[in-house]
């Protein structure tokens, strides 16, 4: 009898992994990780972010370090957004992904963008960052993070900069170790970066190559016998006796490592200093372990890819990329508010627009509906906005309806989709499916015909 109730557990067991699986779903995140040396942006970055590529990613995550931070310059980027920025959104929104977050101390630059689909199904958004450089008192060197919750599960992305040279590892990892320490979120759950159920740690984190003659390393290198050398890699042989480095994951480094270079050039140092080649720039990960809610709501990352890529020249440092699968079952999987556009929409009548709170959430006055052009950049490329409040016209239990004023909408029309922005929680919560606003010149070409 106590065998086949035995029996009877495992096949459940069983037939529930079976069932989680099954209403899994994989996303691809893509990671970048450039030390940029206060170079301007190259003119195309579609390789550095495989746009040829037939899968195309869900998330793109990117770090820079060194981005020129010159006083006047930084006053401007944080009113303008940089040109680092405005490339990445120029060249990533026709494809349909927005920029969902960001945050930048100095040099240190973190980017967080989405497809349009999953951005109602990102929330919690908080972004905060640590000074070391200086004793803590200038942000050259720290790190900024970005975390979220997507689909339910707590994601945070770290961008560092440590401290250079050969004989100061112990000293980033103290760095790093500090600036888990520092970083905190106004929230019950993750107040600490390894509270989030997965966490991602990248940057030039300066790690070098110990002992090896320069002879040596170059040999290895043009042999692609890069395994020689992963025994006197900082990082690897750091993560041998730091409890806090055991935790995180890296794939193999099977590739060119993306420091130092002569600029423009595929060759490593020549000036005077002859810097010794090394994997100065990484990305890492860590999977918390498993709990209660994680088994109800299971999660799976794995990397599929870890490379730098050769092809740009304009920085000391090549970057380097991780391509990551990540399967989930998902929390939630509906948006908080389903907005969508009613009748024709041009610029010859007032627009009606009818949305549904599907969730309780915090609702305010402020809260505001964006019309926005097919392939906008940022929650603040909209066309035209409205008050969800002071445009009501009609309302019952679950449905309100508000319009647009004709003379805000565009005469040339074109694809569109409304967004509705929730002004407490600081992020959109919910899109309507595309629709056209009709360009008021065919409009009146059609009523001639008529």
């Amino acid at each position: 009898m106590v065998k086949r109730i035995e029996l009877f557990k495992m096949v459940s067991c069983r037939v529930k992994q079976a069932e989680l699986l099954f209403l899994s779903f994989t996303h691809r995140l893509y990671v970048v990780t450039w030390n940029v040396a206060t170079a301007e942006p190259p003119d195309d970055v579609n390789s550095l972010l495989q746009l040829n590529s037939p899968k195309k990613p869900d998330l793109y995550v990117i770090g820079l370090q060194e981005v020129k931070a010159a006083p006047l310059k930084f006053v401007t980027d944080l009113a303008f957004e940089d040109s680092w920025s405005h490339l990445f959104m120029n060249t990533l929104a026709p494809l349909g992904y927005i920029k969902v977050s960001s945050i930048r101390m100095q040099g240190l630059l973190l980017l967080f963008f989405s497809k349009l689909e999953h951005v109602p199904f990102i929330r919690d958004i908080q972004v905060t960052y640590t000074r070391t450089g200086l004793y803590g008192y200038w942000g050259n060197k720290g790190g900024v993070s970005i975390r979220l919750s997507f689909y339910g599960h707590m994601l945070c992305f770290l961008n560092c900069h440590l401290t250079a040279h050969m004989d100061y590892a112990s000293q980033r990892v103290n760095e790093f170790e500090s600036i888990l320490d520092a970083q905190t979120f106004d929230t019950k759950n993750t107040p600490l970066i390894l509270d989030h159920k997965v966490v991602f740690w990248f940057g030039d984190l300066n790690f070098r190559i110990e002992d090896h003659e320069m002879l040596f390393v170059k040999n290895c290198i043009t042999n692609q016998q890069y395994n020689l050398l992963w025994s006197k890699d900082q990082l690897t042989m750091m993560k041998q006796k730091e409890a806090t480095l055991q935790k995180f994951k890296e794939g193999p480094l099977d590739f060119q490592p993306s420091y130092k270079f002569d600029l423009h050039s595929d060759n490593y140092d020549t000036s005077g200093k002859k810097r010794k080649p090394a994997w100065c720039d990484r990305i890492l990960w860590r999977v918390k372990p498993k709990s209660s809610l994680s088994e109800d709501f299971p999660l799976k990352l794995s990397q599929e890819f870890y490379t730098s890529k050769m092809e740009y020249g304009i920085s000391d440092h090549k970057p380097v990329i991780g391509i990551f699968r990540l399967e989930l079952r998902k929390i939630y999987e509906t948006p908080l508010v389903q907005v969508s556009a009613e009748g024709e929409w041009s610029a010859n009548f007032d627009a009606l627009i009818t949305y549904s709170l599907l969730q309780t959430f915090p609702s305010s006055a402020w809260d505001w509906i964006g019309l926005y052009k097919v392939g906008f950049k940022s929650v603040s490329d909209y066309i035209t906005y409205t008050w969800v409040k002071d445009y009501q016209v009609s309302f019952t239990k679950k449905l309100f309806q508000v319009y647009v004023n004709k003379d805000k909408i565009p005469v040339l029309g074109g694809e569109c989709v409304l967004c509705y922005y929730s002004s407490n929680l600081q992020r959109i919560v919910g899109i309507s499916k595309p629709f056209k606003v009709m360009c008021v010149f065919v409009f009146f070409l059609i009523q001639e015909i008529l």
